[in-house]
């Protein structure tokens, strides 16, 4: 299962990247935007994001991923001021998981944890958070490139670039 370990610290950065490259291609003020009042803004999502990992992460193989201190309704109440706010708690979120992940070992994988005192497989209880922050990732992606419209570039294959980018990946030697 090392595999597996290393396979999704690998996921987790590559999410936590292409948050951090859609940040750099929005305007500071433009992460605070948002299409309608029901709607989040980037730097809501990223609010949200910052509370679960903290809650799920903090102490993850000993007490409930629910903590009793998180605030989730206050997360969606839009009160970051600056972007260097919204990125440090992206990071501070961030660090928080990979602190928690990083010295995970095989034995670990068997044990269970609790979320809502519910138990999960700690294999299960990542991939739920996994899935929970690609799905928020993409969220961020699309905000992003709504803003930004025709000046976005792409953070995949871009539309109609698919021939270009197989024939130069599959002309390199491995």
């Amino acid at each position: 299962m090392k595999s597996y370990l290393d396979s999704i610290k690998n996921r987790f950065k590559s999410y936590k990247s292409l948050g951090e490259k859609t940040f750099d291609q929005v305007p500071g003020d433009k992460l605070f935007w948002q299409i309608n009042e029901g709607s989040n803004s980037i730097a809501i999502i990223v609010k949200h994001l910052h509370g679960n990992m903290l809650s799920r992460w903090t102490d993850f193989l000993t007490s409930d991923g629910k903590k009793e201190w998180r605030k989730r309704d206050d997360e969606f109440v839009d009160n970051i001021k600056s972007k260097d706010e919204l990125l440090t708690i992206w990071n501070e979120g961030w660090d928080c998981l990979f602190e928690a992940i990083n010295p995970l070992t095989e034995i670990d994988l068997d044990k269970e944890v609790l979320i809502r005192n519910e138990k999960h497989s700690v294999v299960d209880a990542i991939n739920r958070q996994l899935s929970h922050y690609a799905y928020h990732i993409g969220q961020i992606v699309f905000i992003g490139k709504m803003i930004n419209n025709e000046e976005w570039n792409s953070l995949s294959i871009p539309k109609g670039k698919s021939k270009e980018y197989n024939k130069e990946k599959f002309s390199k030697k491995v």
